[in-house]
C-alpha cells in the first residue's frame, strides 16, 4: 500500500477514487506545524543565528501527525500531493521533515485540477519538493512573524489595537484613506433639462446637451430657467449618427476577478466565494462520483492550457457555429503576475452548468456558471453593437437621444453581459416633433462609493500587495479585528481601525506604503524563482526595520485608561475597561499586582420541567461552546447526563432565531 498525503479530506476522497485500492489517501488538514512562540521576543526565530526558525507541531494536529507516522511505517512509499503553490510546497516540506522523508527523493505530485487524467499524469510524472518555493514561503512567514509580533505587541500596549501586519495594515490604510476622501467630499449642485416628444404613440425623453453648439453645464435653477425660455414649441431631427462597436470578451477568471465578479453579480463575500470555489475544485458528488469541476483557484494568470483551447474550439464550433470561435487570446503582460497556474476554468466542457445543476447548491451553481461561461466566452468572437445617437434642435438648443442594439451576439450568446439593447424607433432627418413637456431637475454630485470587498481585492491586485491566496483572509482579518465592518454600504473603517492607520502611518511610513509592500512581494517571488537568497531578503528587511522600531517604540503615545467609576473590591484601586481577544472586560487598574476581574452574574439556566433519570436533579437547557442548545442535568459536573433537544423544539428555536435576526437586519437597515 502506498500513502498519498493531501491537504483536505474532501480532496482525499476525490483523489482516492481515481487512484484505486493500492493507494491510501490521507489529509494533513492544512499546515501541520508553525513557528514556535518561544525564544527572544516570542518570535520562534533566532535572529542572532541566521534567522533560524524553530518549528513546533500545532496542538490541533498532534493526533493527525501521530496517525500519519503510523501509516507511513505501514506503507511501502509516501507520496506528497499538497496544493501546487508556495503554501502547498511548504506543507509538503514540513510533512517530509516530520515523517523523516528524504526531501531529495520523496515523490511530490503536482496537478492543477482534480480529474482522472490530471491525477494519472501526476502519478506518472512525479517531481521532488521545490526548495526554492519552500524558502520563499519560509522567508514570508518569518518576515510576517517579525512584523506581526513586534507591531502587534506595541499597538496593544499603546492604543489597544489587536494586531498589525505586512499586508493587512497597508490594506486597512487603503480603506481608511478612501473613507477620508468620502468624508471630505463637498457636493456640487447641477441641473439637467429633459423634454418629452411622442413617436409611434410612445413618449420618449430627450436630454438637453448644448446651447449655441457648446456643451452646457447648468449650475443653478436660474440658469436652467433661462435656458428653458430659449425653447420653441417643437424640435426637428438635425442629425443621426450610427456607429458599430466590437466588444471583446474578458479574460478567463483569475482569483481576484472571480471574487470581484461574484460580489458584483451576486453580492458573494470574498470568504464565501473562496469557500464555494474550493468545494468545486476539490470535488462534488455527481453522476460520475466525486468530481473536481474547476481548476486550481489561487492563480494570477488568465492563460488557458492548449488542451482546453482545443476542446473549446470543438465545443464552440459544434454548439454555436464556426463563426463564433475566435481562438487563443493575446494576453497583456503583468509584471506582478507569477503565472504559476493557468486561469480558473471548468475541468470539462461536457459538464455544462445545466447538467451539473442537480448536484450543486444554488450558490455553487451560480459560481460554476460564472466560471464555465467566462472561460468559454474568452475564446469566442466579439459582440457587435450598433449605437445610434439622434440629435434634435430648437432655437439653437440641442437635444440628443441614445440607443443601441446588438447586431451579432458573439460571445454573449452565453449571456455573460447585462442586456444592452435599447432599440430606438426609426427617425429621419428633418422630421419635427412637438415638445409635450419640459422639466428641469436639481442634482448634486455624489461622494465616491465605499470600497466593496471585490473592489479592495482589485486594488490589492493592482498595487501588488498580497497574493491570490491572501486576498480573502486579509479582508477577514480586518473584519475579525474590528478594524472594518462589511455590509451593504461596503467596507467601513471603525474608529479603532482609523486610529491604527494614523499611528502606523506616522511612526512606520515605509510599512504603510503600497510600493514598499509590493517590492517585498517581488523579492519573495525572486526567492521562489531561485534569483534571491532567503537569508539576504530577510536580513535586508530586518536590519533597517528593527533599528527604526527601537527608535520609535517609546515615542508612540499611550491611550489613557477607560475608568468605569468603580473601585476594585480587593485592593480599592480604580476599575478600568480592558480589551482582550474575546472582547472587552472590566479589571483592576493595579494589574499585575492585583489580578481581579469583574465577572458578570450569569442567568440561571431555564428548567425543562422534568428530572434527570440518573440522579433525580432538575433538567435544564444548556448551550455548548459552539452555541448548540441541548438538555443537561443541573447537577453537573457531578452528573454528566445529557440529551438532544427534540426536533420540534430545535425547529422552533431556529425559527425564533430567524425572526430575531430579521428584526435586527431591518433595524440596521433603518438606521
Amino acid at each position: 500500500m502506498k500513502l498519498v498525503i493531501v491537504e483536505s479530506p474532501a480532496k482525499s476522497k476525490t483523489i482516492g477514487r481515481y487512484l484505486g485500492s493500492e493507494y491510501n489517501v490521507e489529509a494533513s488538514i492544512g499546515h501541520i506545524r508553525d513557528l514556535a512562540t518561544t525564544g527572544k521576543g516570542g518570535l520562534g526565530i533566532d535572529v542572532d543565528d541566521g534567522f533560524k526558525p524553530h518549528y513546533v507541531i500545532n496542538k490541533d494536529k498532534k493526533k493527525i501527525v501521530k496517525n500519519l507516522i503510523k501509516l507511513k511505517n505501514e506503507s511501502e512509499e509516501v507520496i506528497l500531493a499538497t496544493d501546487p503553490d508556495r503554501e502547498g510546497e511548504a506543507i509538503a516540506w514540513h510533512l517530509a521533515c516530520v515523517l523523516d522523508l528524504d526531501v531529495n527523493t520523496t515523490k511530490r505530485l503536482e496537478f492543477h485540477e482534480i480529474t482522472h487524467d490530471s491525477i494519472t499524469n501526476a502519478i506518472e510524472k512525479p517531481r521532488t519538493i521545490n526548495m526554492d518555493l519552500v524558502h520563499s514561503q519560509e522567508a514570508r512567514r518569518i518576515i510576517d512573524r517579525i512584523i506581526g509580533f513586534k507591531l502587534s505587541n506595541l499597538l496593544r500596549k499603546r492604543i489597544r489595537s489587536q494586531s498589525a501586519g505586512r499586508v493587512q495594515s497597508v490594506t486597512l490604510k487603503l480603506i481608511v484613506d478612501h473613507e477620508k476622501e468620502i468624508n471630505e467630499f463637498v457636493p456640487e449642485e447641477y441641473w439637467t433639462i429633459e423634454s418629452k416628444i411622442e413617436k409611434d404613440k410612445k413618449e420618449l425623453a430627450i436630454q438637453l446637451t448644448k446651447v449655441d453648439d457648446k456643451e452646457v453645464k447648468i449650475k443653478s435653477k436660474e440658469e436652467a430657467d433661462n435656458i428653458i425660455k430659449l425653447l420653441g414649441d417643437e424640435v426637428s431631427v438635425t442629425e443621426i449618427k450610427k456607429t458599430v462597436k466590437n466588444i471583446a470578451s474578458k479574460d478567463a477568471f483569475i482569483t481576484s476577478t472571480l471574487q470581484q465578479e461574484a460580489y458584483n453579480k451576486y453580492h458573494f463575500k470574498t470568504k464565501e466565494t473562496t469557500f464555494l470555489a474550493q468545494k468545486l475544485y476539490e470535488g462534488v458528488d455527481t453522476n460520475e462520483g466525486l468530481t473536481g469541476l474547476i481548476t486550481y483557484i489561487r492563480t494570477d494568470s488568465p492563460r488557458l492550457s492548449d488542451d482546453f483551447i482545443d476542446a473549446a474550439k470543438k465545443y464552440i464550433e459544434t454548439e454555436f457555429g464556426k463563426e463564433y470561435y475566435k481562438g487563443k487570446r493575446v494576453l497583456k503582460k503583468n509584471n506582478l503576475s507569477q503565472d504559476a497556474h493557468e486561469a480558473i476554468r471548468p475541468t470539462s466542457l461536457a459538464r455544462t452548468p445545466k447538467s451539473m445543476k442537480p448536484y450543486l447548491t444554488d450558490h455553487e451553481y451560480k459560481l460554476y456558471s460564472l466560471i464555465y461561461n467566462r472561460a468559454l466566452a474568452s475564446l469566442m468572437v466579439d459582440k457587435k453593437v450598433e449605437s445610434t445617437i439622434v440629435y434634435f434642435k430648437t432655437n439653437n438648443v440641442t437635444y440628443q437621444l441614445n440607443g443601441s442594439v446588438v447586431t451579432f451576439k458573439g460571445y454573449d450568446i452565453l449571456k455573460v453581459d447585462k442586456d444592452d439593447n435599447s432599440l430606438l424607433p426609426i427617425f429621419n432627418v428633418g422630421e419635427k416633433y412637438k415638445i409635450l413637456d419640459t422639466k428641469a431637475e436639481q442634482h448634486f454630485t455624489k461622494a465616491p462609493a465605499r470600497y466593496s470587498e471585490g473592489k479592495i481585492v482589485r486594488l490589492m491586485e493592482e498595487k501588488g500587495i498580497g497574493r491570490p491566496s491572501t486576498y480573502s483572509s486579509t479582508i477577514q482579518t480586518l473584519i475579525s479585528r474590528k478594524y472594518v465592518t462589511s455590509g451593504k454600504n461596503g467596507l467601513v473603517p471603525t474608529e479603532q481601525g482609523t486610529k491604527t492607520v494614523v499611528v502606523l502611518t506616522k511612526y512606520f511610513p515605509d510599512l504603510m506604503n503600497t510600493e514598499y509592500t509590493a517590492q517585498m512581494e517581488v523579492n519573495l517571488d525572486k526567492i521562489s524563482e531561485g534569483n534571491e537568497k532567503e537569508l539576504e531578503v530577510i536580513t535586508d528587511f530586518y536590519e533597517p526595520f528593527i533599528k527604526h522600531f527601537d527608535e520609535v517604540k517609546d515615542k508612540i503615545y499611550k491611550d489613557p485608561p477607560e475608568y468605569t467609576g468603580e473601585l476594585c473590591p480587593e485592593c480599592h484601586s480604580p476599575l478600568v475597561v480592558r480589551h482582550g481577544r474575546n472582547g472587552d472586560f472590566v479589571a483592576c487598574s493595579n494589574y499585575p499586582k492585583c489580578k481581579y476581574i469583574k465577572r458578570e452574574p450569569k442567568e440561571p439556566p431555564k428548567e425543562v420541567g422534568r428530572n434527570c433519570p440518573e440522579c433525580g436533579s432538575p433538567l435544564v437547557y444548556r448551550k455548548s461552546k459552539k452555541g448548540v442548545e441541548f438538555i443537561g442535568c443541573s447537577n453537573y459536573p457531578k452528573c454528566h447526563y445529557v440529551e438532544s433537544l427534540p426536533k420540534s423544539t430545535k425547529d422552533k428555536n431556529e425559527e425564533n432565531n430567524d425572526v430575531q435576526n430579521n428584526q435586527v437586519e431591518k433595524k440596521n437597515d433603518a438606521s
